[in-house]
């Protein structure tokens, strides 16, 4: 077998004499008529009819003075049929090749064809190809399924072969996209405004997550990347905006898992004179809306997990399932305690754990093995710093969480506008953060400040793709296109390119 080298070496020499016969194999000029599934698709109505198409090569033969290419664009593929005696000849100047010129061509290149539509003899639908202008000259044989292209890492490291190879993959992220514009569709239909904010922030804030830190030559100052939305959306509520979102990447400095990525897209809403019950209810719908739009259906088969988004969602209290699973009161219970249910529970116990800490471990203990949907509610307010008390129960806040097929898949709050009570809660998470929990928040005093110019209540709500990563049934890094990985450079890449430098 060929090596890659071989193989290139093969395809450089190709490009040159088509270069020594005048053709530009990169022109940047091309047409389409009709995509290639347009031209199967109505057949009928094109029979006959001239069309000209575009795509990449993904099978090419000759046969004496005949000739058959397999054309893929996004849309399918079709037959390109090419007759010695009908195709134009070598028009240089216009990046057109002719029948001569057909052994120049491999699979990979991309071509635009021109010609009627027609069955052939065995009945395919075809191109009757009188014009071939060369788009682009491939210098590497695209894999196949069958050359064993199936190793994750590297799959991930060329995701633009994987998406060439394995159908699925593209179409995958087709949906992520179709996943965002309905989200942005039903938000924009019930009234709210798209603003987007600032990445770089002096203080960072609104989850519990360790920052990125980067610096600003120009200001000469250290830069968070943002963790969340939320702070700079409520300050626009405190501007006089009532209904906000913004959808776009967050970055938390932590592990890789299968639900979590250090670089990902959210997205988040505020909206004044909500509370957290009507944003429940706005919630149940927009999942329904924005999963249908995105997978055409409602009920899913995730893992071991049955899913119907189209039943009733039953409500959790937090207080209640950790009292049922563990028999530990949460609003009056000891560290040691909590660290006895976590090693009994077989659960990491880390050396900062504080009582916040180890009840959510717990808690997540249980969510693994939840089908949903349910809403989580009345969740403790020392795990919720930036929530709205319950009104006659100082010990929860006004939250809720949905929980599906064992994760929670967003977060949303009645937001506390109080300025006395918020700056105590900051003052609170700074000294956890102080004693050493890189994960607690950090004081913000502009957004104190905001907040003593008056916001109105509030409902917010956030969640990230990877609402999307469960419902598609993939890992976090397999549900994006191009996810962060060691930066490796092979040895067959050094010996390609000797004068890189590599």
């Amino acid at each position: 077998m060929a090596t890659l080298k071989e193989l290139r070496d093969e395809r450089l020499r190709k490009l040159e004499e088509l270069r020594a016969l005048g053709v530009d194999p990169y022109p940047a000029k091309s047409k389409r008529t009709h995509t290639l599934a347009e031209v199967t698709g109505k057949f009928d109505e094109l029979e006959n009819k001239d069309v000209t198409v575009v795509g990449r090569i993904a099978g090419i033969r000759k046969f004496g003075k005949l000739g058959f290419i397999v054309l893929k664009d996004m849309s399918g593929q079709v037959q390109l049929f090419l007759k010695a005696d009908t195709v134009e000849p070598l028009n240089a100047a216009e990046s057109q090749v002719g029948m001569n010129e057909l052994p120049l061509l491999d699979t990979g290149d991309f071509v635009q064809a021109s010609g009627p539509v027609i069955k052939t003899k065995t009945g395919e639908i075809s191109v009757d190809v009188r014009k071939l202008k060369l788009l682009t000259k491939s210098l590497r044989p695209m894999p196949t399924k069958q050359d064993g292209f199936t190793n994750k890492e590297e799959r991930m490291r060329r995701r633009y072969v994987d998406m060439n190879v394995n159908e699925d993959v593209r179409q995958r992220f087709v949906r992520r996209s179709k996943f965002w514009q309905a989200t942005r569709k039903f938000l924009d239909d019930h009234g709210f405004y798209e603003i987007n904010i600032p990445v770089l922030e002096h203080t960072t804030g609104g989850a519990d997550a360790n920052p990125f830190v980067t610096h600003m030559d120009a200001l000469d100052n250290d830069f968070y990347l943002r963790i969340s939305h939320e702070l700079p959306l409520k300050r626009l509520l405190g501007g006089g905006f009532e209904k906000v979102y913004d959808v776009g990447p967050r970055f938390r400095n932590e592990n890789y898992s299968d639900e979590h990525l250090p670089e990902h897209v959210a997205m988040e809403w505020y909206w004044a004179y909500a509370d957290w019950h009507d944003g429940m209810n706005f919630m149940t719908e927009m999942y329904r809306y924005v999963l249908k739009e995105t997978f055409g259906t409602l009920k899913f088969k995730l893992g071991n997990f049955d899913v119907d988004l189209e039943k009733e969602w039953e409500e959790w209290d937090y207080a209640e399932v950790i009292k049922k699973h563990y028999d530990i009161d949460v609003y009056d219970c000891t560290i040691d305690q909590v660290k006895g249910a976590l090693k009994a529970n077989k659960l990491e116990v880390e050396k900062t754990e504080n009582i916040a800490r180890g009840i959510d471990k717990l808690w997540k203990n249980i969510r693994k093995d939840v089908a949903g949907p349910v809403w989580l509610i009345n969740t403790p307010k020392f795990i919720s710093p930036l929530a709205k008390s319950t009104p006659g129960d100082d010990n929860t806040v006004q939250r809720f969480q949905p929980v599906i097929a064992g994760s929670e898949l967003g977060n949303g709050f009645s937001e506390l506008n109080d300025p006395i009570d918020q700056l105590n809660r900051f003052v609170e998470q700074q000294s956890m953060r102080d004693a050493g929990d890189e994960e607690a928040m950090m004081l913000d005093i502009d957004f104190v400040e905001m907040l003593e110019y008056g916001m109105p209540p509030a409902c917010g709500w956030g969640y990230s793709e990877r609402v999307f990563w469960i419902f598609e049934g993939v890992t976090a890094r397999e549900g994006v296109p191009f996810p962060q990985l060691r930066h490796e450079i092979d040895d067959t890449t050094k010996q390609l390119y000797p004068g890189a430098k590599l």
